[in-house]
């Protein structure tokens, strides 16, 4: 799948780099702001395991 992905990438080396660091950048800016905030509302942070 990452060959394919690669592949289908325009340009040299270098461009092909930095699409991916974007790439990267892009999805975590989104798990940051939607996805963890998302599954958190679901954990109970008064359920705590590791006793003091």
């Amino acid at each position: 799948m990452y060959a394919a992905l690669w592949r289908a990438l325009p340009g040299p080396l270098w461009i092909r780099v930095i699409i991916v660091i974007a790439l990267i950048a892009v999805v975590l800016y989104g798990l940051f702001t939607w996805v963890f905030p998302w599954v958190q509302s679901f954990i109970d942070t008064q359920e705590v395991t590791v006793e003091e």
